[in-house]
């Protein structure tokens, strides 16, 4: 990535045409939009699948999440190969590879705790290809290009997650669960083909990072947990992966009690769907505002009020309120969302060159992780206090965690990228 170093020039606002104007960005975008597709496709479908098979909501709501949970072990353990493969064979790889699972779902008939291990070991390795495509986005797009890039991948996210869904559910009815599955076989497929078509074979020294450094001498395993340990040590990018996880782990857990919360208070039927999708159409109104509207600095300063704006309106649902002020108040939290945007630019200027690949690879699967567990825990709660009173609780918790970014500095200014940052300083910065 080519550094800027005059500071008057960290402060320029690009456009989303700008960033779309970088081909190779564009192939990236359009192949992590349609696979996301592809994932909700393939989610719900499995899941529904398994109901089908076994009766027990317990089953299929583990089929629903366990492409989720195992992310987080895949990091740690073979996250380094994001910084040290290749990055067009191993993202096609990745696709192919999810491609490959949706097919042998779709016409081998295995027992249910098979299926569920075929997911899981996918999920085990999907850190390593999205870190690696993360890298990529980061080294070709620059300075606040590169903060749109990723404001551009949340809005495709939340558009192709509710598309996916639906996808889902009118495959399932027309073509039957089994011919779904094949579906979305076809779209990783696609996915797997175009970046191998049309991605840019790079040399060596383009993708890898310093000898020595990422790689370890132990293998990719001994690699993998040494990088990691190294990335959660310092205590910048440490602070900065917890001020990306925590929020968002808190309002999930909030967001997994929608459709109780919906049933508690007899709301008509249909009414959840609305409510469920309150929170992602906040989300992409959020990121695209702040994103097109704000200049860099702007965003950065703006991260705690928007994070308590994720939280706060959520702390309304202890007086249990009607579905026309439970949609209102799902749709701010959702616009909180956006404060991410201005933790992206610091977050990569804390990371070392010969590690990014795996430190991206590590915030995705932490965020997914703890994104899973946030239902379960506040699900538990729900059960002791109420859901109104555990959605509440959630957002109070989301609003703690703003006070707890307040209390350490945030960056208000980019770091030269032309001097990257010492391990061992990491431990140091505040």
């Amino acid at each position: 990535m080519t550094p800027t170093a005059e500071p008057a020039q960290g402060n320029h606002r690009a456009t989303y045409r700008e960033v779309l104007a970088e081909p190779r960005f564009r192939l990236l975008f359009s192949t992590r939009t349609v696979a996301i597709t592809a994932d909700s496709l393939r989610i719900t479908t499995f899941s529904v699948l398994v109901f089908a098979a076994t009766g027990s909501a317990l089953l299929s709501a583990l089929a629903f999440g366990i492409g989720f949970l195992p992310q987080l072990f895949g990091s740690l353990l073979l996250g380094s190969l994001a910084d040290q493969l290749p990055p067009r064979a191993l993202i096609a790889s990745g696709y192919a590879l999810e491609c490959g699972a949706a097919l042998l779902l779709a016409l081998v008939r295995m027992p249910i705790a098979a299926s569920l291990g075929v997911v899981a070991l996918v999920a085990l390795a999907t850190p390593v290809f999205s870190g690696a495509s993360s890298r990529l986005v980061a080294q070709w797009l620059e300075g606040d290009a590169y903060v749109l890039g990723r404001s551009l991948n949340n809005i495709a996210a939340s558009g192709a997650q509710l598309f996916g869904l639906a996808l889902g559910g009118a495959a399932v009815t027309v073509l039957g669960p089994h011919r779904a599955l094949a579906v979305s076989a076809a779209l990783y497929l696609g996915c797997a083909l175009a970046i191998r078509i049309r991605l840019p074979r790079l040399q060596l020294g383009e993708f890898v990072g310093t000898p020595g450094s990422a790689r370890g001498d132990g293998g990719a395993v001994r690699a993998s947990l040494h990088g990691a340990g190294l990335l959660l040590r310092g205590r910048t990018v440490r602070r900065l992966m917890l001020a990306q996880w925590l929020p968002s782990a808190f309002v999930a857990g909030a967001e997994g009690l929608i459709v109780a919360y919906a049933g508690g208070r007899h709301f008509a039927p249909g009414w959840y769907a609305v409510l469920m999708g309150c929170l992602p159409v906040g989300m992409l109104v959020g990121d695209l505002l702040v994103g097109r509207l704000l200049r860099p600095l702007t965003r950065e300063r703006l991260v705690v009020p928007l994070t308590a704006l994720m939280g706060l309106p959520l702390v309304a649902f202890a007086a249990e309120p009607g579905v026309g002020l439970s949609s209102c108040l799902l749709l701010l939290s959702g616009l909180g969302f956006a404060y991410g945007l201005g933790l992206q630019r610091p977050f990569l200027d804390a990371l070392p060159q010969d590690g990014q690949g795996q430190a991206f690879g590590l915030l995705g699967s932490g965020s997914m992780t703890l994104q899973g567990v946030g239902p379960a825990c506040f699900g538990a709660v729900a059960a002791g206090i109420g859901t109104g009173g555990a959605i509440a609780l959630a957002g109070g918790a989301a609003a703690l965690a703003a006070g707890w970014i307040l209390t350490w500095h945030l960056p208000t200014s980019p770091v030269p990228a032309t001097t990257q940052p010492d391990p061992q300083a990491l431990n140091t910065l505040t």
